[in-house]
């Protein structure tokens, strides 16, 4: 049987972190915990359940903090966990399951992490695959019989496990704060962050967040080191800022280029918006139609779902079309984030 280090990064959790812990000391071997900053009864809390608990000093940096406390581990895999996860009973047996029988060659067991989507910020679905449990010391081989080489990729594990996120508020401002910062320092975004700084800005920004990221982004859409898909979400939030700050040619420049050559969801709505907007609701319903049912999302799922099936509904409601209107009031109201993506 494989041991387990819980390791754990909070900040004034008190409301949650007993849930947590109570749910992850059936599987914990040893529970360690590094905090930020707490100001309320965290660490208090936290001495009930180890008494491996360190302060770390917060330098904006999560990845600092999370390899601080994956140091302090000493068992076989490490399991990472936040303050507003929950595992339930049934879940917890499977885990025990796999700490009685997983092959010493894992090194990496996914789990299902189910999203709460009322305080969602940057999920485009219920359910998704995450990295949860990682070997602790990993150990290099040899492979092939000729032109022999190190394995590099590690083995993985997709586990049946469902953790539950019940997130009590947004965090999209922290992390707004977060990247702002770690720019001004001149940290590159990677593909994968620059693609989730768009998506938080889509589906919880508001204007003054907006104004804020138009720089990094400007940049990065004449940064030609950047992929296409890259450009295509500077474009989506540029467009997005420019409308709602008025800038209108600044907007049409961006979305029409944008829509003259493989348009996106997200771009067909922004398009739709601002017709919506300004009272052209025919030219409104062609742009929500072709968001819907000519273009994929590159960025929020949203764009194909309540956004544009209320838009079509409300078009289609101002210009008279009352049956359409209510079909597709009732699509919007029965429109859900999907399971997966």
């Amino acid at each position: 049987m494989i041991t387990i280090s819980v390791c754990m990064i909070v900040k004034n959790e008190e409301e949650q972190l007993r849930a947590c812990l109570e749910s992850l000391r059936p599987i914990a071997d040893e529970i360690i915990i590094a905090d930020t900053g707490s100001t309320d009864r965290t660490k208090e809390i936290a001495a009930e359940f180890t008494d491996k608990i360190y302060d770390f000093p917060w330098i904006d940096d999560f990845s600092a903090a999370r390899n601080f406390v994956f140091s302090k581990a000493t068992m076989d895999y490490i399991y990472t966990a936040d303050a507003d996860e929950v595992i339930d009973e049934q879940n917890i047996a499977l885990f025990k399951q796999i700490k009685a029988v997983l092959l010493p060659e894992i090194e990496i067991v996914q789990m299902h992490y189910l999203n709460l989507m009322e305080t969602n910020t940057a999920y485009n679905s219920k359910r998704e695959l995450r990295p949860k449990l990682f070997k602790r010391l990993r150990t290099f081989e040899w492979i092939n019989p000729v032109h022999e080489t190190v394995r590099l990729m590690p083995n993985v594990y997709d586990s049946d496990i469902e953790i539950m996120h019940l997130a009590k508020g947004s965090h999209a401002k922290r992390d707004f704060a977060t990247f702002q910062k770690a720019l001004r320092k001149g940290m590159r975004l990677d593909k994968v962050l620059h693609g989730m700084y768009a998506k938080e800005l889509f589906i919880a920004g508001d204007t003054d967040d907006l104004k804020e990221a138009e720089t990094f982004f400007k940049e990065s859409l004449a940064d030609p080191a950047r992929s296409a898909d890259e450009h295509r979400e500077a474009a989506c939030v540029l467009a997005r800022y420019y409308r709602l700050s008025g800038n209108t040619a600044a907007f049409f420049r961006m979305s029409l280029h944008e829509a003259m050559s493989t348009p996106c969801s997200e771009m067909c709505v922004e398009i739709a918006d601002y017709f919506y907007d300004n009272g052209d609701y025919n030219e409104a319903l062609c742009w929500y139609h072709d968001g819907i049912f000519e273009t994929e999302a590159v960025i929020s799922v949203y764009s194909k779902g309540t956004h544009s099936l209320s838009g079509l509904a409300d078009c289609y409601r101002k210009t008279g079309d009352a049956e359409k209107a209510e079909m597709y009031e009732k699509a919007a109201a029965d429109w859900t984030v999907p399971e997966t993506v």
